[in-house]
């Protein structure tokens, strides 16, 4: 007779609760180090698992509507995720700074830097070398590693296979440069001529709008209106810049301006509530980063990180990280509804 499972059987317990080490070796601050770490581990799986499923879906050469609010979910238990592990450096927060040096230097150089499925779902997500601190190269510290062979070894294997696969960034943009503007689709017979025409009157009443505000305060006697006019100014540069890169129009952008400009077309929905899920992932993934920051420097101050980095300058250093930057970059260069160009083809999204 099949011998049945039970709850623990299922999950595993036996050997998941055998994995914190011994309570009569461990005290009770470094076993609460341990488990929240691992804790964060077992998030990241998860968090991986749901972002791999999204992206099955957007690399689709034709993504079908009813894709869409799939790869929203995916993306939105990613977010709840983060959400709840930003909240979780509260617990370690219950460490004082003397429990945390009672076992830190039995830390030796681990640092957690090295956790390899953080550094994973980065890949993942598109986080690229040039962008990162300094330039820092996670897989250079890897290939070290990996040296010692075993589980090192497998582990550069994995991260090796996810840098050589498409990133969430690079699929969005692609998937951005589909959108139909003003009716027209990306390789229609005179699309880029369409495309032109919109994105040349956006920024003729982005313009204006930018004037117009320099006139107003001018009237209103704006202190150093002649550093206000150069914002203003400044500001027009940065859009036209933006919208045409090296002076070309492109178009991934211009859709995604599109996009976040005629939101309320039923044809648009779902994409402008995807754009908005993966600014909310994002959004949730910098302030779990934050929370960890001021954990730190609660805890150990301004020390130098056990794997050697400068610490707490470091980890604020990568607050700065954003991924899908067009995605927050167009929200400095939105207009109001009233001043948008006229809508071409309104019955092509779905409003007759």
């Amino acid at each position: 007779m099949a011998r049945s499972k039970t709850y623990a059987d299922y999950l595993n317990l036996h050997e998941l609760l055998g994995l914190q080490g011994d309570d009569d070796e461990l005290s009770n601050d470094e076993q609460h180090f341990v488990i929240v770490h691992q804790n964060f581990e077992l998030w990241f799986r998860l968090v991986l698992i749901e972002l791999r499923a999204a992206r099955t879906l957007l690399l689709q050469t034709t993504l079908p509507e009813e894709d869409v609010p799939r790869i929203v979910h995916h993306l939105k238990r990613c977010t709840e995720i983060f959400r709840h592990m930003a909240n979780q450096w509260k617990i370690m927060e219950t460490l004082t700074p003397q429990d945390f040096l009672a076992f830190r230097d039995g830390l030796g150089t681990a640092s957690g830097f090295e956790s390899y499925q953080m550094r994973e779902l980065e890949l993942l997500l598109g986080l690229e070398t040039k962008q990162r601190v300094a330039g820092m190269d996670p897989l250079a510290h890897f290939r070290k590693l990996a040296k010692r062979g075993g589980p090192d070894a497998e582990v550069l294997k994995r991260l090796e296979a996810e840098a050589a696969m498409p990133a969430l960034g690079e699929i969005l943009a692609k998937w951005l440069l589909r959108t139909p503007i003003q009716g027209s689709l990306a390789g229609d017979a005179g699309d880029e001529e369409k495309v032109s025409e919109f994105v040349d009157e956006y920024l003729a009443v982005h313009k204006k709008i930018c004037d117009d505000a320099v006139a107003r305060m001018t009237r209103h006697g704006v202190d150093n209106i002649e550093a206000v006019a150069a914002r203003f100014s400044g500001s027009h540069s940065a859009a036209t810049d933006f919208l045409k890169p090296d002076g070309i129009v492109s178009r991934s952008r211009a859709g995604l301006l599109f996009i976040e400009s005629y939101r309320e077309l039923p044809l648009l929905a779902w994409p402008r509530i995807l754009i908005d899920t993966l600014v909310e992932l994002e959004e949730s993934l910098v302030l779990f980063r934050t929370h960890h920051v001021r954990m730190v420097e609660r805890l150990i101050g301004r020390r130098v990180g056990t794997g050697g980095s400068s610490g707490v300058d470091y980890l604020e250093a990568t607050l700065q990280y954003r991924v899908f930057g067009d995605l927050w970059a167009v929200r400095t260069i939105l207009i109001k509804s009233d001043a948008l160009p006229e809508l071409q083809q309104p019955e092509f999204y779905g409003f007759a």
